[in-house]
């Protein structure tokens, strides 16, 4: 690496993916108001790609400006169900109204990556991936609650595909790393392109 590189965040998914695919890098969480942020932009009816693009640069520039030397990936998720944005749940009872909505149902995953140094940004991507969701029964929805819950607490949707949440689907169209939050294939193409990787 030419530069330092910094994941701002706390997601251990997203710093296994970085680390499995052979990168050296720091983690700092950085302290932001997601969900007020996320209130302000739907209240003035933005899309939700534009939410995940805003809340992964303003993560990136917040810890850039302290770190103006290192490249800084900032990474957000959000889910899009008909049009309703559903974010992480806080209850087993959320969890379950999360899933009974979306059961039947497909709903978009989009992840959002902003890569930013000196404080300014300098690469951006959003992947999206389709998910189709299975009818799954009432019985099923409680067994997998009560066998995943809280685990999937951290998780936009309540699921992890990587996890038993992969038996909620009957399709997914898109990239496996874009389901688990970071479009990683095109952050190493980025960063391969501009000299930072090996080619």
């Amino acid at each position: 690496m030419n530069a330092p590189l910094i994941l701002a965040s706390g997601s251990s998914i997203r710093q296994n993916l970085l680390r499995n695919a052979g990168l050296t890098f720091d983690a700092v969480t950085p302290r932001v108001d997601e969900e007020g942020v996320r209130a302000a932009l739907l209240a003035e009816g933005a899309k939700p790609r534009d939410i995940a693009d805003t809340l992964a640069e303003l993560k990136a520039t917040k810890i850039s400006a302290r770190h103006p030397a290192a490249l800084v990936i900032g990474c957000d998720q959000v889910l899009d169900l008909g049009g309703e944005l559903l974010s992480k749940p806080e209850t087993m009872d959320q969890a379950r109204a999360q899933l009974s909505a979306m059961r039947g149902k497909r709903h978009d995953l989009l992840s959002a990556a902003v890569i930013c140094q000196a404080g300014r940004p300098l690469w951006r991507h959003i992947g999206m991936a389709r998910m189709t969701v299975r009818p799954f029964s009432d019985d099923w929805l409680e067994g997998y609650l009560a066998r995943n819950w809280p685990d999937i607490s951290v998780s936009v949707g309540a699921y992890k595909l990587e996890a038993e949440g992969v038996r909620l689907f009957s399709r997914v169209d898109g990239d496996y790393f874009t389901v688990l939050g970071l479009p990683l294939l095109d952050l190493l193409s980025f960063l391969t392109l501009r000299g930072d990787l090996q080619q």
